[in-house]
C-alpha cells in the first residue's frame, strides 16, 4: 500500500471511486450527504491535481481511496470555536476522503488519516481538521479513534448545493 501525490493518470480511478461511493450511498442509504454528479465531481480531482493537494492510496496497483489536503477552510470554519488556536500556516484540512465501498474495512481510511498527521507534522502545522455531516456516524465515530476532537457544528451549503448540519473536528499534532 502507498499513498502519494496523483497524477493525471490517477484522475479515471478517483472519479470511479467518486462514483461508486455516491451509487452505493444512492442504493443503500448516506453516510456521506454527498450527491452523485453534484460531490464530489471529475472537477474536485482535477482542481487538487492541479494544486497538488490530490493524493490518493494504491493497493496493488489499484487506486483505493482518494482525499485533498492543504490549508483551506471555508468560511464557516471561523464559527468554530477550536479547541486549538492556530494561524495561517499551521493548519492541515482533510477534504473529500473517499473510501469506495470496494475498499472498505480494510485499514485504508485509517492509513489516509495517519498519511494527513505526518504530513501535518513535516510541514509544522499545529492541527489537522476535517468537517462531515453530522448524521455520518461511522465517519465520527472513526475520526474518534484517531483522537480527533469534536469542536463545533453549525449548518452550512456544502459547495453550494447540498444543505446539511456539518460536524467539525480536530486533533493537534505533535511536531
Amino acid at each position: 500500500m502507498t499513498i502519494r501525490q496523483a497524477t493525471d493518470a490517477d484522475i479515471d480511478a478517483v472519479e470511479r471511486g467518486y462514483t461508486e461511493l455516491l451509487t452505493h450511498e444512492k442504493e443503500h442509504g448516506s453516510n456521506s450527504n454527498w450527491v452523485l454528479g453534484l460531490y464530489p465531481t471529475r472537477a474536485v480531482a482535477e482542481k487538487g491535481l492541479v494544486l497538488k493537494t490530490l493524493y490518493v492510496l494504491e493497493d496493488a496497483g489499484t487506486v483505493r481511496a482518494s482525499m485533498v489536503l492543504n490549508g483551506e477552510e471555508a468560511e464557516e470554519y471561523r464559527r468554530i470555536p477550536w479547541p486549538y488556536p492556530a494561524g495561517p500556516g499551521e493548519v492541515l484540512v482533510i477534504h473529500t476522503l473517499c473510501i469506495p465501498p470496494s475498499g472498505a474495512r480494510r485499514g485504508f481510511g485509517k492509513a489516509m488519516v495517519e498519511f494527513a498527521i505526518r504530513r501535518a507534522e513535516e510541514t509544522g502545522c499545529r492541527v489537522l481538521r476535517i468537517d462531515t455531516w453530522a448524521e455520518n456516524k461511522p465517519a465520527i465515530s472513526f475520526y474518534g479513534k484517531l483522537v480527533f476532537r469534536l469542536a463545533g457544528k453549525t449548518d452550512i451549503l456544502l459547495q453550494v448545493l447540498i444543505p446539511e448540519e456539518q460536524v467539525f473536528l480536530e486533533r493537534k499534532v505533535s511536531g
